[in-house]
């Protein structure tokens, strides 16, 4: 998967003319434009709208050290300590999702979010806030490279992962600031059925097993378990159980109050609770595919999914 260098050369000159070009250009209209400059993963300008033509001066780009001679990190959680506005736990992104290039945070500009996960065959678009002068994105294993540092705002750039990996990238003259980044792309998500892997794909407790308790007629699922960075989860999150078998499920008294409600189903735990033993319990007796949430907790990804066969 790695590019030679030949074609890493290529990605870094001719075939990024169409952005690196605009990096000292004074852009003839107006700091709202919305006309991006988008280029794809093989070098190649896709879109180029609205040249700016009013004032071009030659760019000095500043020494730094090319992608190409760093060393992928030996952790993921090391390299992205250093990471300007990084701090939330890790998200799963949707199939199209965008990350801001410069974008301003305590510690300094940022790519927004710092850290992706996506599935394979995912396309993953950078766009440029104008923040900060030039900038590129530039894997370490030199799997992607928007070329040449450029500065003008709403300059895009994508890429289409589709193998497994944990890709550490950088903005070439801004590394030792922090304005480093990753993208993890994983395929565990894919039990078989879709509605689970939608509903849970951002619960980072989920490793894409439903787990299988149709022998058991009290089947357990525990309320408040570590996850979603906190005390914040379920687990497991996924269960699959029998018609008739009664689930419980109990509170550990972490992670604040919780509840459990399902979306499709008049089923819930009532008030929330945060009182360590406390449980809910309920049979389904029809098959099919229940999914619930904690509301206090949902915006951070506590939710779960009963599969009844």
């Amino acid at each position: 998967m790695e590019p030679s260098s030949t074609r890493r050369r290529l990605l870094r000159s001719a075939g990024v003319a169409g952005v690196a070009a605009l990096g000292g250009c004074v852009s003839g209209r107006g700091a709202d434009s919305s006309d991006p400059t988008e280029t794809a993963a093989d070098g190649a300008a896709t879109e180029q709208a609205g040249t700016a033509t009013d004032q071009c001066e030659p760019s000095t780009e500043a020494e730094y050290t090319p992608a190409a001679e760093l060393s992928p990190p030996e952790s993921l959680e090391e390299w992205l300590a250093d990471a300007n506005g990084y701090g939330e736990p890790i998200r799963a992104a949707p199939p199209e999702t965008e990350i801001v290039v410069g974008h301003p945070t305590d510690g300094g500009l940022a790519f927004d979010p710092p850290v992706v996960k996506i599935r394979p065959y995912t396309t993953v678009r950078w766009r440029w806030t104008g923040h900060g002068g030039p900038r590129n994105v530039v894997s370490l294993d030199g799997t992607f490279d928007s070329g040449r540092p450029n500065a003008q705002k709403n300059t895009g750039y994508h890429y289409v992962f589709t193998e497994p990996g944990e890709y550490a990238f950088v903005s070439e003259p801004q590394r030792e600031e922090g304005m480093i980044g990753a993208v993890i792309v994983t395929n565990t998500l894919d039990t078989g059925n879709e509605d689970v892997d939608q509903w849970l794909y951002e619960v980072d407790n989920f490793d894409g097993t439903i787990a299988d308790r149709t022998d058991a007629d009290a089947p357990t699922v525990t309320v408040g378990a570590e996850g979603n960075g906190g005390n914040f989860a379920f687990d497991p999150p996924a269960i699959r159980v029998s018609t008739g078998a009664t689930i419980t499920w109990e509170w550990t008294g972490e992670g604040g109050a919780h509840d459990v409600v399902f979306e499709d189903a008049d089923v819930g735990s009532g008030d929330v609770v945060a009182d360590a033993g406390a449980t809910f319990e309920h049979a389904f007796d029809e098959p099919g595919t229940y999914l619930y949430v904690c509301r206090p907790h949902e915006g951070i990804g506590m939710k779960g999914a009963v599969v009844v066969e």
